[in-house]
This record gives C-alpha cells, structure tokens and sequence, in this order.
C-alpha cells in the first residue's frame, strides 16, 4: 500500500513506523492544505488538526505543531521560549528545512529533526491528525505520540 503513496509520504510513513506509529497515511481526493479543508475533509473538529507551521527563529527553523484552531503568537512565543525573534518561514526556507512544501508539512520526514514546540491544547483530543508530507496526505496519531515523535516541548503558542 505504501508504494501508493506519493515519495514524500512514503518518507513520512518509514519516519513513523521507525517511531513505532501505527496509524496509515490517508491519501485525500482534494488538497487539505489549511486546517480547515483537513477537518472538513475528515469530519473532526479543526481543533485536532495538528498544523506544521515553520518558522525561523535565531538563524534556524523551528517547528511548531498548533492546533487548527489556533494563531501562533510569536512574540509571546519567542518571549516564551527565551528567543529573539520568531518569524514566518519563507516557502524556500520550509523545502529547505523538511523537504517538504507549504500545506503538507508532516511533523517528521525531515532531512534533519527540527526543534520543535507543541500546542498544548492538542492534548484535549483522544486523536489528532497531521498533514503526511503533502497537501493530499494526513495521518492519525496520540497527542503523547506527537511528543515522542517530534521530541518537542509542550507549550501554549497564543
């Protein structure tokens, strides 16, 4: 089934497996590129769709997982964490950081393991969903898989 999937899913899938993550990628018939196309196109709130929002942060990426309902506040956030400054990636800066475009951003399945910050409201949710390294792909998984995976520090980010 996994030879189905597009080559950047298909890196997702050995990333979760290798996590020990057993959820399948679904392949969407339309793009599910924003929170809330995802939750429409899987009938769950927007509130458990995991966004990958990448942002730069004192010269590097940094990685943060937001719940669908939510604005990342940056300035809180960087003030938050002890940063200077956290600011929107730009299209090139997300390929080059996760090999991975803007709207399909997976929260592993990177060339590299990125810093990485967690929505603590995502733990509300039983399950939530990720983009799988595509806009068309998604994945289901535990808030407490998220945080292995990704190793990332749970916060709030509004």
């Amino acid at each position: 089934m996994t030879d189905q999937l597009p080559t950047r899913s298909r890196i997702v899938h050995d990333a979760l497996r290798a996590a020990g993550i057993t959820g399948d990628i679904v392949v969407l018939p339309d793009a599910a590129s924003t929170a809330p196309l995802a939750a429409a196109a899987l009938g769950v709130q927007v509130g458990a769709i995991a966004n990958s929002l990448v942002f730069w942060s004192d010269g590097e990426p940094l990685l943060v997982m937001t719940s669908g309902a939510h604005r990342v506040d940056t300035a809180a956030l960087a003030e938050r964490l002890g940063r200077d400054s956290i600011r929107r990636a730009s299209a090139e800066q997300v390929r080059d950081a996760t090999g991975q475009a803007i709207g399909g951003v997976a929260p592993t399945g990177h060339p590299s393991p990125l810093p990485t910050v967690i929505d603590e409201d995502l733990a509300a949710f039983d399950q939530i969903w990720a983009a799988g390294g595509t806009p068309h792909t998604v994945f289901p998984m535990t808030f407490d898989e998220l945080v292995a995976l990704t190793g990332g520090t749970v916060t709030t980010v509004v």
